[in-house]
């Protein structure tokens, strides 16, 4: 960053260094600072979606174990055959006090099928806690990747703003010393107060993005610096590997847990041509004598009931054809959801594998090309070879080409991030 420095019309060299050092970017971790493994345990931890989608699960599964339960049976109390001239308890032999108890049986299997409907119902909501908690991880790492290449570009521009300052002092005294043209400072000021919007512009969207960090991590972690190293990802699986296990991911158990409840659907409307039983136990208490003075004996009844289901056609028959379209739904949206998944996989390798190139470009020739062609247009500039929209040019390249190899690398982690969330590296 000091290519102007060695120019015989800078004697103030070691105020300007003395400022290159102090805005240069910190490489080692320091106090207070918010590391990428940090952020994602402080968010993974306070996530309340998570928190409510293991509520629900486990909500279900009690539910599961009541859905397997017999009805409660009905208990029953009355009085049978009094008299209306006398309403006498004793008058007449058939004058009963009923006291008695009724059980329904549901039809045939539906029991144990609507646990099995239930069970089903919590696994899928186990499932999305999973996914939740890989999904939070995922904007974990694009929120702190986005503040890192903003944190990063402001200190590149705050640096860029010494040279362009710098230039304007040189070519203000090139100018009082005939050697320039005015032309040549408007241009340097221009660039500066562009420099200057471009900074602006850029605080603007660092402070959104670390807002956008602190709904995951909480505010009063929100305004802690990052380190000054790009964070290192694990290196995902081969291409092979995640495609081959994608029917594992959470998303598809969730797919999977609806279609399984709605096949238990189907098996339940099918239940729906089973009777539906009741059975009736009532003792009889009689109050009296018979003709021979003998106490009068009470009385026991037992009775089943059962219904009949003989006109199926808009009930039962419209039940089944429903949940088996139902089903048939269910299972259109699984094999969606696994054709989704696949496209996203391919997008977000394709994107990790080309930047990589690109990245690996910038390294090897674009960023060393552009400091050469600074210095080359400093050396021309001075032996009047080129003029100064020449030299501002080659500035201003070199100040793109930096960010552009910085936003490459943060968009690299960013699909390697996505990549990760489709393996399952996350907690």
């Amino acid at each position: 960053m000091n290519r102007f420095f060695h120019l015989p019309w800078l004697p103030w060299l070691p105020c300007v260094v003395w400022i290159l050092v102090a805005v240069a970017p910190v490489t080692g971790a320091t106090a207070g600072e918010l590391p990428l493994a940090e952020a994602e345990t402080l968010a993974v931890d306070r996530d309340p979606l998570a928190s409510r989608f293991q509520a629900k699960a486990e909500a279900l599964s009690e539910k599961a174990i009541a859905d397997g339960q017999l009805p409660d049976p009905e208990f029953k109390a009355g009085i049978m055959n009094l008299p209306e001239n006398s309403f006498s308890r004793t008058q007449e032999a058939m004058t009963q006090l009923q006291v008695g108890v009724r059980q329904a049986f549901p039809r045939g299997d539906s029991l144990s099928l609507r646990t099995r409907k239930s069970q089903a119902l919590a696994e899928g909501e186990q499932a999305r806690r999973l996914n939740r908690r890989r999904k939070v991880v995922l904007e974990v790492r694009k929120s702190w990747l986005d503040l890192f290449y903003l944190t990063q570009a402001t200190r590149v521009i705050a640096e860029n703003k010494v040279l362009f300052q710098q230039l304007i002092d040189v070519t203000q005294s090139l100018y009082a010393l005939g050697r320039s043209n005015q032309q040549d400072v408007l241009r340097a000021e221009l660039e500066l107060s562009l420099l200057e919007d471009k900074e602006t512009e850029i605080t603007a969207m660092l402070e959104m993005t670390r807002a956008d960090l602190g709904k995951w991590v909480g505010p009063q972690h929100e305004d802690r610096p990052l380190p000054g190293k790009l964070a290192v990802l694990p290196s995902p699986p081969p291409l092979e590997k995640i495609e081959a296990d994608l029917p594992d991911h959470p998303l598809m158990k969730v797919e999977d847990a609806d279609l399984r409840a709605s096949q238990t659907g189907v098996d339940l409307a099918n239940e729906l041509y089973k009777p539906k039983w009741m059975m009736d136990l009532t003792h009889g208490f009689r109050g009296g004598h018979n003709a021979d003075r003998s106490s009068r004996d009470d009385f026991l009844s037992f009775m089943v009931t059962m219904d009949v289901p003989l006109f199926t056609e808009n009930r039962q028959d419209r039940r089944l054809a429903a949940s088996r379209k139902e089903a048939a739904a269910a299972r259109f949206k699984r094999d969606d959801r696994l054709l989704e998944l696949t496209r996203v996989l391919a997008r977000q390798h394709a994107a990790w594998t080309r930047l990589g190139q690109r990245v690996a470009l910038y390294d090897r020739a674009v960023l060393a090309q552009a400091d050469q062609n600074v210095e080359a247009s400093i050396k021309a500039y001075e032996s009047d070879v080129t003029d100064f929209s020449g030299l501002m040019r080659a500035q201003i390249t070199d100040l793109d080409t930096r960010l552009k190899g910085l936003q490459l690398r943060v968009e690299r982690a960013k699909a390697q991030a996505g990549l990760l969330y489709l393996a399952g590296d996350a907690p």
